[in-house]
């Protein structure tokens, strides 16, 4: 089990988000952690601008729906390692998609933007808890069967 934790953001009255902190391609960035998500989502804008090559970013043929639309492009994209604090899981599939309007909003309060949202595949697959007096995520090592 690895203790990770977070920092609890106040959006202006309108509710919270969960920010962690997570390391991908040996970079930083902030994530937030959605248990309303059904799976890990990276912004792709992000992505290209911290030095991501495209090519790595593969296209779906697929359109998403969620965050407001249902005629979202998306994508896929294998990360040699994932790594949340002290937890870390190898060639994690992730889905990429365009989350500007997350960090459009995260801009008009004068917030760094996100890399994306973590969401449900990583948080009941490796038995997420989630202490917020405590403002720590727990994962598992390993799967759970």
């Amino acid at each position: 089990m690895q203790k990770i934790p977070f920092e609890i953001l106040e959006l202006q009255g309108e509710g919270y988000h969960i920010l962690i902190d997570v390391c991908l391609f040996d970079q930083s960035f902030k994530m937030v952690l959605d248990t309303g998500a059904s799976k890990t989502v990276l912004d792709k804008t992000t992505l290209l601008q911290s030095g991501i090559p495209e090519e790595k970013i593969e296209n779906t043929n697929i359109v998403s729906t969620g965050l407001g639309t249902n005629s979202m492009e998306s994508f896929i994209l294998e990360l040699p390692t994932f790594e949340i604090g002290s937890w870390k899981v190898r060639k994690f599939i992730t889905a990429v998609l365009d989350l500007s309007a997350v960090n459009y909003a995260y801009q008009q309060m004068d917030l760094p933007p996100v890399i994306g949202v973590l969401g449900g595949d990583i948080l009941v697959t490796y038995a997420a808890r989630i202490d917020y007096q405590k403002q720590l995520l727990t994962l598992r090592d390993r799967k759970v069967s």
